[in-house]
């Protein structure tokens, strides 16, 4: 009996353990000629995530982003490049659920993306976390 069970908890364990893990998600979805660049949900508080966009695929002259399941109060997008220099973008706007960002046009000419940090807090607002999903346009 144990010999039956020792497998399937390992497996158990093993989905646990790399389902959580906070990788970069660059699936190369392309809606029109916007190309999701990432996605995370949110938390119930004041915090911060990050999407890593990387080398590759990092030379973008626009991004936007758009909200699903649950609504947010977007404070500012932090745009890291890999020169070291950064983009403060601020939001300060209170996003309802399955709305977005307007077109943001990034300063120089496809400078490539390091990573973008959203800051931002949900309050509650709603009952359902919201996910970010990360757009950005070549």
């Amino acid at each position: 009996m144990k010999a039956k069970i020792l497998p399937f908890l390992l497996g158990a364990v093993f989905f646990i353990t790399f389902s959580s893990f906070d990788a970069p998600v660059n699936s190369g979805v392309r809606i029109g000629d916007w190309e999701l660049l990432g996605s995370r949900k949110v938390n119930y508080k004041l915090d911060r995530d990050v999407i890593y966009v990387g080398a590759q695929d990092g030379r973008f002259k626009r991004l936007k982003f758009q909200l699903k399941g649950g609504s947010l109060n977007m404070h500012r997008m932090v745009v890291h490049y890999a020169n070291g220099s950064k983009e403060e973008i601020a939001l300060k706007h209170n996003f309802g659920r399955r709305s977005g960002s307007r077109v943001i046009d990034l300063k120089g000419n496809k400078r490539i993306i390091e990573k973008v940090v959203f800051v931002y807090d949900s309050k509650n607002a709603s009952r359902r976390r919201a996910t970010v999903h990360l757009f950005g346009k070549h």
